[in-house]
């Protein structure tokens, strides 16, 4: 159980940590990733999640990631706004806002149910690295309205997926090191 807990934080950390961009906000690229690093370390302390396995947790988080990540590039590349601070064309959506509400949906889909405080938690900070995006130039309101959007509803899918696949057992999760195994029957 413990060696899955690394092996899932370290794959977090290998996958999460060179999407950076060459402009440094150091705070806000942390502080991005810290809801999902608390259902991390949350799991990681023994503290059980609604998902009931760390694989499937692990699933859930890299898919919703993923998709949000996904999501974001795609339409910086295509609609090519230029940020406030005239750095670049890849102002809309924020990547930093996506990447923290979709922490803080996972989050409160894992251990909302604990505590509502969790999720008032998770979403307070993905919040405020959203408005530090904007305070700093980096983001018109709309931007990072746009990737909190995306970020919540690519977590909820991935979710509303989830519980229609694995419901029917339709899907099969291992982790086995850093390898995450998946068969899927149709």
């Amino acid at each position: 159980m413990f060696n899955k807990a690394i092996a899932t934080i370290l794959l977090f950390l290998l996958v999460m940590l060179p999407m950076h961009g060459q402009k440094s906000d150091a705070a806000d690229d942390v502080l991005q990733h810290v809801p999902m690093a608390t259902v991390l370390a949350l799991r990681g302390c023994g503290m059980q999640s609604a998902s009931p396995s760390w694989t499937e947790l692990a699933a859930s988080a890299a898919a919703a990631y993923t998709l949000s990540a996904a999501t974001t590039w795609g339409l910086k590349h295509v609609l090519r706004e230029r940020r406030p601070d005239g750095s670049d064309h890849r102002s809309l959506p924020s990547g930093h806002a996506t990447m923290a509400f979709a922490g803080a949906t996972v989050l409160m889909k894992e251990y909302g149910q604990r505590s509502p405080w969790i999720a008032v938690g998770g979403y307070g900070l993905a919040t405020l690295v959203a408005a530090d995006r904007v305070r700093r130039d980096r983001h018109y309101v709309h931007d990072v309205v746009a990737g909190a959007a995306i970020g919540f509803a690519a977590t909820e899918l991935t979710y509303f997926l989830k519980r229609k696949v694995i419901k029917n057992r339709n899907i099969d999760l291992s982790l086995s090191g850093l390898q995450l195994d998946v068969a899927v029957r149709w």
